[in-house]
C-alpha cells in the first residue's frame, strides 16, 4: 500500500468559523499545500462544515505537528490517500481534538 498524499479536514461550526478562517490563513502562509473550498454543510463522510487541506508526503512532518499545537480547539481529521477511502478515513486516520462520527456509508469500500 502506497501513500500518495494526505488530507487534513478542519471542522468548524457557526460559533467558531472565525477561528477556522484565521487558521486557514495561517496555513496558507506557512505551508505548500492545496486548500479546498469551504464546505458549509456535510459532504461525503464529513458530518459537519469543514475545509480540506491537501498536502504531499514531504510536508507531513512539518504540518501535522504544527496543527497539533495550533488547531485552536478545532477538530481535525488527517488521513492518507492510499486508494482505500474507507480504510484511509478509519484505520489509517489521525484525529486532533474530538473524533467525530463520520458518515462511512458515503465512502467507497474498495481497497
Amino acid at each position: 500500500m502506497t501513500i500518495e498524499n494526505y488530507h487534513a479536514h478542519i471542522y468548524y461550526d457557526d460559533a467558531n468559523r472565525h477561528i477556522a478562517e484565521a487558521l486557514r490563513e495561517e496555513i496558507e502562509q506557512r505551508f505548500v499545500m492545496r486548500m479546498g473550498r469551504w464546505r458549509e454543510k456535510p459532504v461525503g463522510p464529513h458530518p459537519q462544515a469543514m475545509f480540506q487541506v491537501a498536502f504531499e508526503n514531504d510536508v507531513f512532518a512539518r504540518i501535522v505537528p504544527w496543527l497539533l499545537i495550533n488547531r485552536r480547539g478545532l477538530d481535525i481529521l488527517i488521513h492518507p490517500n492510499t486508494g482505500s477511502s474507507l480504510g484511509d478515513h478509519t484505520d489509517h486516520a489521525i484525529w486532533l481534538g474530538n473524533k467525530l462520527r463520520l458518515r462511512l456509508d458515503e465512502l467507497d469500500n474498495a481497497s
